[in-house]
């Protein structure tokens, strides 16, 4: 059985979304999974990685799985309600919950799990203390996450955390574990992956 992650990212350089696309590879392969992979197409902005979601789910052509940003909490009682909620977006008829995740708030939350990696990526300069605080990585606000990266590196080896430029390659250099133990959603992500990949 195919699948395929649409994830949003890479926005319309053709660079971007390979990068975009090695990062989120990378990211999956640390995880240990590494049977029945998926096909990762870069989506672009959300809207478009939705859009391209619902056409595949659609055609009704293996299994597909949608990953965007929640962009804000997550109060709603699932992915597809939060959605739906937040942007109006409609579950396709004969979806699951388990085809769509979120990164909560944002990619970015992800990264605040693993702190040893920020260090080792950024070098000299870097500044961790800058950075929020909470064991839950859910819980901090995206714009929270953005400023405290901001801070964190803007006198670092790297310079000041670039979203094209630095994204998905921090990506790639996350421990898949610590991130699970502080993204109960990048867990159920992770976790319904596995599930696929037996």
């Amino acid at each position: 059985m195919s699948v395929r992650l649409y994830v949003e990212g890479g926005g319309d350089s053709k660079a971007l979304k390979t990068a975009c696309r090695k990062g989120f590879r990378t990211f999956i392969d640390n995880a240990g999974l590494t049977r029945r992979l998926p096909r990762i197409v870069a989506g672009g902005s959300r809207r478009s990685a939705y859009e391209s979601f619902k056409t595949a789910h659609d055609q009704g052509n293996g299994t597909v799985l949608l990953l965007v940003d929640a962009e804000g909490p997550v109060t709603a009682d699932g992915s597809w309600q939060h959605l739906q909620a937040r942007d109006g977006w409609d579950r396709p008829d004969g979806a699951t919950n388990q085809q769509c995740h979120l990164m909560v708030e944002v990619m970015e939350s992800w990264f605040l799990a693993d702190r040893e990696a920020l260090e080792a990526f950024y070098g000299n300069g870097y500044r961790s203390n800058a950075l929020p605080q909470r064991q839950n990585v859910e819980e901090v606000a995206k714009c929270d996450v953005r400023d405290g990266l901001a801070r964190a590196t803007r006198n670092s080896t790297k310079g000041r955390y670039h979203k094209g430029t630095h994204s998905f390659k921090m990506l790639e250099k996350l421990d898949p574990a610590k991130v699970r133990d502080a993204s109960p959603y990048a867990d159920r992500f992770i976790s319904t992956l596995s599930r696929l990949s037996r």
